[in-house]
């Protein structure tokens, strides 16, 4: 078995925190948007709220799955290399990023306009200064 260095125990808990956060806000956007798109495409017109809710539900459970493993392996205290501040904003940022690419994919009617790419921009100064020193 090869160990890792500490310094490289610390880099692989970022990317795994990051690829699960990733993992973790494709499922919630699915959860949150994905009854618009079955609803849109006639699948779950007739469904009633409950039934929406409750499909939502299945699949933010897959969402928690990745979610609660990336705050355990990330934050600091578990020896990760994120404070909650940190952590918080990194999945901010992942969330607005992959809901923006999954609205793009699934609803062809939105579109990007300018004051998005400034709210983008506002984004990266925050994950910025969160990691300042």
């Amino acid at each position: 078995m090869l160990l890792l260095h500490p310094e490289n125990k610390i880099k692989m808990k970022a990317i795994w925190t990051i690829l699960l956060l990733i993992v973790s806000n494709v499922f919630m956007t699915f959860a949150w948007y994905g009854h618009l798109k079955l609803q849109e495409m006639k699948i779950s017109s007739s469904w009633p709220l409950i039934a929406v809710i409750l499909f939502s539900w299945a699949v933010a459970f897959f969402e928690y799955c990745a979610q609660v493993p990336a705050n355990r392996i990330g934050f600091v205290d578990n020896g990760g290399p994120f404070n909650l501040m940190q952590l918080k904003v990194i999945q901010e940022v992942i969330s607005l990023t992959v809901f923006t690419l999954v609205a793009m994919v699934m609803f062809k009617g939105q579109t990007l306009q300018w004051n998005h790419f400034a709210a983008f921009f506002c984004l990266i100064m925050a994950v910025f200064f969160v990691f300042l020193k």
